[in-house]
């Protein structure tokens, strides 16, 4: 700002301004540089002056450049060494606040209240109440900073004593002696003293009310709030997360549709408890209605799409955010970055990576670990190593990001040496890591590995077997066809199997075409999630691909009887930074859908020739042969590989994307057409990685 001064006075809008007050009202926002070029202009300066500019710096943060001006003021009073002790206080610098208290020559009760003040800020609480017991004199305001001191060290007896011993109580004191007993949990204690206060303010109401919430007594709550003399915001807001907070919706979403006025602090909480509870239409409603907006509203609404499976309207509010020019809060990056590993939406990812980069939070551990999932995620290991390899130390969390990633691709050995490299560094393996470790064996057929790893886990680095692991090794040995081994290790278990167990057994049975156990296996797993239709699925297309059509239909009365519901497969595919969602069978829900049957149809021809057999056992429907190829064509992955053959350019790799398991026919498709286009596919599915190219898959045809 261009400041121009004729005379010791500044005339704005014919109105004298005293210089003075133009100095404090350029240090309040934050225009210090403004403030110096006044004073520095002035021709005659006070000791008001001189005070005036030194709190601008201490405001301001530069109290190095405060201390140089107090050094050279040519006289002071005591306002201007209370100034320096609040300054000093202020940014941080408590010894030296204590230098000035100790030098001064006249003190006054201010500058004992600063010290006192400044000590209690600093969790300093002995040396407050030493101090305080040697004031000469105290006022109401010494008392009231020494009780918050008291209270602030939860000492809840000694605060009692002094609050007693107080010559004058204010409201203040009474307030936050009860909300002293408040956070500690004595609400009896605080009811007397609230009961016994000559005069209560609206926030001694708040402060009781908001007790009484805080530990699940909401219908006390209420009934003091509805007596309320008048109620503000904070007193609504209070009320409100009582509710919140014992999961009483109703109550909660009733009260939020009463407030008068609806702060941000309230619409963010009823965002969240929506969200929490599936109601995504009213948390999308309230934030739609919200006049104002802060960071934790977007946070709040990127996060319960992200926690509920909402991811393509996470990323919807992410794009948003750009185009409305928000910048995204650290919570917000870190819920992002969790979307684009669900989606494997790797431009986003590499985008919100460039922000962590430019405001230089990429190099915290945890920051990293997530940005290391998400490439993992997003099928890109090769970035995600370069990132584990930027960091000589790394914890445990970073460690387990790359031996699952690994363990993922299908790259078991990969996988074991990171966790060799883990111990020798000195870092312990936790239960996650252990996840990993036996994950990789499972994936990449080392039975004996595995075995080997589960039985020293407990006695080699003390982490005690948990059911996780006993599922990896149901899952070890089910798909090494040691079906009968895995039942015995289900049924030595030290704890009841869970549905996880069964429906890994359930899977294996399903590769290895084991009816007698899959059919126990099912049975289990209907006992434990009746609604789930998981089970019903696998044993239904177990029997179909025998020919037993006669059980498919039995199962399928039960399905219908119960009201189960199967979950549609659907794959998709992120192209310019948009993403384009397929589901199964024969829809033409894609605007290009015509252009994606062609090359499908002429994909067919060029397999066929290299060796592509339809494998009709995929298609669980009694019907002909003819049909069931014709079924194949339309499986969701196969429709999402094709859009990426017309969309993405030569060269770059094709990231398919699919919620359940891939069928065997889709991943001898997809690999022979990798290899008669020349393309690198990588297909993720609910189990793992296939990495596609020139004929052969990273699985090696074991998964």
């Amino acid at each position: 700002m261009h400041v121009i001064f004729s005379t010791c006075r500044l005339y704005c809008t014919g109105a004298s301004i005293s210089l003075n007050s133009l100095i404090s009202r350029y240090s309040r926002t934050g225009q210090i540089e403004n403030a110096r070029r006044v004073f520095d202009q002035m021709h005659e300066r006070s000791i008001a002056s001189w005070n005036a500019i030194i709190s601008g710096y201490y405001q301001n943060n530069q109290p190095y450049e405060a201390q140089f001006l107090f050094e050279r003021m040519p006289e002071r009073n005591t306002i201007s060494w209370n100034g320096m002790i609040s300054g000093y206080v202020r940014n941080g610098m408590i010894n030296e606040a204590r230098k000035i208290f100790d030098m001064m020559p006249e003190r006054n009760v201010i500058s004992w209240t600063a010290m006192v003040r400044g000590y209690v800020q600093h969790g300093m609480i002995v040396e407050a109440e030493s101090l305080f017991w040697k004031m000469p004199e105290k006022n109401e305001v010494s008392w009231t900073v020494m009780l918050g001191g008291l209270l602030q060290e939860g000492r809840l007896e000694d605060a009692r004593r002094l609050f007693e011993t107080m010559p004058i109580k204010d409201v203040v004191a009474w307030t936050n002696m009860i909300g002293g007993y408040c956070e500690q949990g004595c609400l009896a204690e605080a009811r007397q003293l609230f009961d016994e206060m000559p005069k209560r303010n609206i926030i001694t109401w708040t402060t009781m009310i908001s007790g009484y919430a805080r530990y699940q007594q909401v219908d006390i709550a209420r009934k003091l709030f509805e007596v309320m003399p008048e109620k503000n915001e904070v007193s609504w807001t209070a009320m409100l997360m009582g509710y919140t907070h014992c999961g009483r919706i109703e109550e909660a979403s009733e009260l939020f549709d009463a407030m008068p006025l609806k702060p941000v602090v309230a619409c963010n909480e009823m965002i969240m408890v929506f969200g929490r509870s599936g109601q995504m239409a009213k948390a999308r409603q309230v934030f739609e209605q919200m006049k104002e907006r802060d960071d934790g509203t977007w946070s709040a609404i990127i996060k319960v799409y992200e926690r509920k499976g909402f991811e393509l309207e996470a990323l919807d509010m992410f794009m948003r955010m750009q185009r409305e020019g928000v910048g995204l809060s650290f919570p917000s990056l870190i819920s992002i970055l969790s979307v684009c590993a669900s989606l494997a939406s790797l431009d986003y990812g590499r985008e919100i990576h460039a922000q962590l980069v430019k405001s230089q939070r990429d190099r915290d551990l945890y920051v990293a670990s997530v940005l290391i999932t998400m490439y993992v995620k997003c099928g890109d290991l090769v970035k995600a190593n370069l990132l584990f390899k930027m960091f000589n130390l790394k914890d445990v969390v970073m460690w387990n990001s790359m031996i699952t990633g690994y363990a993922q691709h299908g790259l078991g050995q990969e996988a074991l040496n990171v966790f060799h490299e883990m111990c020798s560094s000195g870092v312990s393996p936790d239960n996650v890591t252990f996840v990993g470790v036996l994950s990789a064996c499972g994936y990449s057929g080392k039975v004996k590995k595995g075995l080997e790893y589960f039985e020293t886990m407990k006695n080699k680095y003390q982490v005690e077997p948990g059911i996780e692991h006993y599922a990896c090794m149901v899952d070890l040995l089910g798909r090494a066809g040691k079906v009968n081994d895995a039942m015995k290790l289900i049924e030595s278990m030290p704890m009841e199997a869970d549905a996880i167990i069964w429906g890994a057994l359930l899977g294996a049975c399903r590769i290895h075409m084991d009816i007698d156990v899959a059919e126990v296996a099912a049975q289990k797993l209907t006992e434990l999630e009746p609604k789930n239709s998981g089970p019903y699925i696998l044993l239904s297309n177990l029997y179909a691909s025998r020919g037993r059509w006669d059980h498919v239909d039995i199962l399928r009365g039960k399905i219908r009887a119960i009201n189960v519901s199967k979950s549609p497969g659907c794959s998709w595919i992120e192209v310019e930074k948009k993403v384009h969602m397929f589901t199964g069978g024969d829809s033409n829900t894609h605007p290009e859908q015509h252009s994606i049957m062609k090359l499908l149809e002429k994909l067919s021809g060029l397999i066929m020739e290299a060796g592509y057999c339809p494998d009709r056992s995929f298609v669980l429907r009694d019907v002909d042969e003819e049909e069931k190829t014709h079924s194949l064509v339309y499986h969701s992955e196969k429709l999402a590989v094709a859009y990426g053959l017309l969309k993405v350019p030569q060269g770059m790799q094709i990231r398919v994307m699919k919620n359940l398991r891939v069928c065997g026919d889709c991943h001898s498709a997809i690999n022979l057409i990798a290899k008669v286009t020349g393309r690198e596919i990588i297909l993720r599915d609910a189990n793992r990685f296939h990495h596609f190219k020139d004929g052969y898959c990273s699985c090696k045809d074991y998964w």
